[in-house]
C-alpha cells in the first residue's frame, strides 16, 4: 500500500467532544468546548484537558483549580459548537445557550445539568507544552443522568447518543462492533 509522508501534525481522530464548565460563582461561570481530552490514569482516576493560555477559561481554571468535563450528546451538539467558537469574555454561554448550571457535588465549578455525564475534576498540575498547556486533574466525583440507567442500575452511555469530532466535523457514534475482549472470547463451538 502506497503512503504519503506529511509534516508532523495531529491525526489522532476521532476525539470525544466535551464541554468543560468552570468558575466559582455565577458571575464567573464559563464553558469551553474541548476535544483534546482523555483518561490518563485509573488509580487514582485522572483525566487531562489541553487548553491554549489565551482562552478565557484557562485563567478561571488555573485560579479555581477545578473544572467539570460534561459529555456532549447529539442534543447538545449545537451548544457545544457555539461554546467552542464564542468567547466567555463576551458572552454568558450558559444563558445564551439555555444551559443550566447546577452545583457540583465536590467542587466549586458548576456542572451542565443537560449533559448525561458530568465528571468533577480537581486540578493537580499544569504542564506548559507549546500552543496548549496540559491540565492534569483527579476525578473527585461523577454524576450520571438516571434516565440512562436500566433496572439493574447499569448505565448505558450508548443510549445518550454521544458524539465525536474528526477533522472539523461532528459525528454520532456508529453501531457496536464488539466489546472489550471479544477477539479472544471462547465460543461454544471452540469448547
Amino acid at each position: 500500500m502506497s503512503k504519503l509522508i506529511w509534516p508532523p501534525g495531529n491525526m489522532l481522530y476521532p476525539l470525544p467532544v466535551v464541554m468543560v464548565s468552570c468558575g466559582d460563582n455565577p458571575s464567573s461561570y464559563n464553558i469551553i468546548t474541548i476535544s483534546w481530552t482523555g483518561t490518563i490514569c485509573t488509580e487514582p482516576a485522572m483525566v487531562s484537558v489541553s487548553i491554549r493560555p489565551e482562552r478565557h477559561s484557562y485563567n478561571i481554571i488555573k485560579k479555581n483549580k477545578c473544572f467539570v468535563i460534561n459529555l456532549v450528546n447529539e442534543d447538545l451538539s449545537f451548544a457545544a459548537d457555539w461554546c467552542g467558537v464564542k468567547s466567555g469574555k463576551d458572552h454568558d454561554k450558559f444563558k445564551l445557550q439555555r444551559l443550566t448550571p447546577k452545583k457540583a457535588s465536590k467542587i466549586k465549578a458548576p456542572i451542565i445539568a443537560e449533559s448525561p455525564v458530568n465528571i468533577e475534576c480537581q486540578l493537580e498540575q499544569i504542564l506548559p507544552l507549546g500552543s496548549h498547556d496540559l491540565f492534569l486533574a483527579k476525578i473527585v466525583a461523577v454524576q450520571v443522568s438516571e434516565k440512562y440507567l436500566d433496572s439493574n442500575n447499569k448505565f448505558h452511555l450508548d443510549k445518550t447518543n454521544p458524539i465525536c469530532y474528526s477533522h472539523g466535523f461532528y459525528y454520532s457514534l456508529a453501531k457496536e462492533i464488539g466489546h472489550f475482549g471479544f477477539s479472544v472470547k471462547k465460543s461454544k463451538k471452540n469448547n
